[in-house]
């Protein structure tokens, strides 16, 4: 045998595969790209973060995730149950707990009558607790839902089942499910951006992974000290004109890997190169809150040191759906009160509520809501049974965790503002009219936006693939 790889005129089986893996894999790469609506263009023409049309024409265009981790108390905020008042310091019978998950107390535990008081706002008559009086100005464009349930009763299960459509870890978060659906309008940023307040975030980077989608679909967190997005900056000494040969030159050496595997994580990385570095210079300009005027500032909550940090973030919010973004989520992420429920609670509602109703209300000014959902809740809800990790001091009494039945609401693009939707018992433990599960929210979200939750999938591991599971249904009810 000579070293000269064709025999007889033929390659040998591994030669082959090795020099015709490109026209093979153009082929492959022809059919998967036409099966999305593209074409095999080279890394270079392939437009990652172009948008893509609707599976129908929604009436949302973008959606702001309000995302309250931790768990509000749906009790104390939302639906108020004055029959608790019977029962307050006594347990209830066997028979009305035995079917109760429960994460730290027992079904024996005594139920926490709510002290808050509760009026109703706006033409709609939206129920709102005293804590949450600062979001009255906006009752009427609230669709408030609190008939929610879900299977998971810890939070990261709960958080997955939320954002991900299931409990276990290594799928899309619904804002890598939006941009993989419609791509993004924005050149300049990228498509799902993350913003966090509050003083621990359980979840982290699960809450924004593209998971077995491409990974141009993660999520972005922006940071409000320092580079809003780690290395983002240039290193001391490098120019722009630097580091502009610098990424041309891998993009090159990036484009060369690309033609030879047909691999889209390849053009994937070099779309993120670029869109890095148009960043370096729009993100300045984007974070500079300064430049709004002195009443927008002051309206968010920005001269205010409580409501600062998260009416920065909303304010940033509204900058980035103005900017083209397609899902920003806000977090934040400090609503577990196992303990010193009145205290803590005041406090995350002190922090969150103006800044929220300002949000809307400066959407609302600029014709935004027309176009942007707003989705505000958390993972699961709070028992009517109270927590006591100091029995000696009542006042300090929490909620334990409650799947069965909790409340989110909705406002903006499609959805019909000043209306509740669902009953709970009157001691807060089930749903008896209407429940909406957090598939059917997730439908319901997808529709606002034009997007089939039927059609939007994606095969992987030999099988489709989408947001909402095996489940979701429409919450007509919520839709305007």
């Amino acid at each position: 045998m000579t070293g000269d790889n064709n025999i007889g005129g033929l390659f040998r089986r591994r030669d082959f595969l090795r020099r015709g893996a490109h026209g093979i894999g153009t082929i492959a790469l022809a059919e998967i790209l036409a099966g999305e609506g593209r074409t095999a263009d080279t890394a270079a023409e392939v437009n990652l973060f172009a948008p893509a049309p609707p599976h129908f024409a929604g009436k949302a265009k973008n959606v702001i995730f309000l995302f309250m981790e931790g768990a509000p108390s749906q009790l104390d905020l939302y639906d108020p149950k004055p029959e608790l008042g019977k029962w307050h310091g006594r347990p209830l019978p066997g028979s009305m707990t035995k079917d109760m998950k429960l994460a730290f107390i027992k079904p024996t535990a005594a139920i926490l009558a709510s002290p808050r008081v509760f009026r109703q706002h706006g033409q709609g008559g939206v129920v709102l607790s005293d804590y949450l009086d600062a979001l009255a100005p906006v009752a009427d464009q609230m669709c408030v839902i609190r008939s929610m349930h879900t299977e998971a009763f810890n939070h990261q299960p709960a958080d997955l089942l939320l954002l991900t459509g299931h409990m276990l870890a290594g799928r899309p978060t619904m804002g890598s499910w939006v941009l993989y659906g419609l791509g993004s309008e924005s050149k300049n940023l990228p498509g799902f951006i993350v913003l966090i307040t509050g003083a621990l975030n359980m979840g982290q980077s699960v809450q924004w992974t593209s998971g077995f989608l491409p990974s141009k679909y993660q999520g972005v967190m922006f940071r409000r000290k320092g580079d809003p997005v780690l290395y983002l900056s240039n290193p001391p000494g490098v120019s722009r004109e630097e580091q502009r040969e610098d990424l041309s030159l891998l993009a090159e050496l990036n484009r060369q890997s690309y033609s030879r595997s047909g691999d889209l994580e390849i053009a994937s990385r070099i779309a993120s190169y670029e869109m890095a570095f148009r960043m370096q210079a729009s993100t300045p300009e984007l974070l500079d809150l300064s430049r709004e005027p002195a009443a927008m500032r002051e309206m968010y909550g920005l001269e205010n040191e409580t409501t600062r940090a998260f009416g920065a973030n909303c304010l940033l919010a509204r900058r980035l759906v103005e900017r083209g973004v397609r899902f920003v989520m806000v977090t934040h992420s400090s609503w577990d009160q196992h303990s010193n429920l009145n205290q803590d609670l005041k406090k995350n509602c002190d922090i969150t509520a103006a800044p929220v109703a300002a949000l809307i209300g400066d959407l609302k000014q600029r014709g935004l809501l027309d176009s942007t959902l707003i989705v505000w809740g958390g993972e699961f809800g709070r028992t009517p049974l109270g927590e006591f990790r100091r029995p000696e001091e009542a006042e300090n009494a929490g909620r334990d965790h409650h799947a069965n039945c909790f409340t989110m609401w909705l406002a903006g693009a499609g959805i019909r503002g000043g209306v509740t939707i669902g009953r709970t018992d009157d001691l807060g433990l089930s749903i008896v009219e209407d429940p909406v599960h957090v598939n059917d929210l997730q439908a319901t979200i997808l529709h606002c936006l034009g997007l089939d939750q039927w059609r939007l999938t994606y095969r992987h591991m030999g099988r489709d693939f989408r947001l909402t599971d095996v489940g979701g249904k429409i919450v007509k009810k919520a839709l305007a």
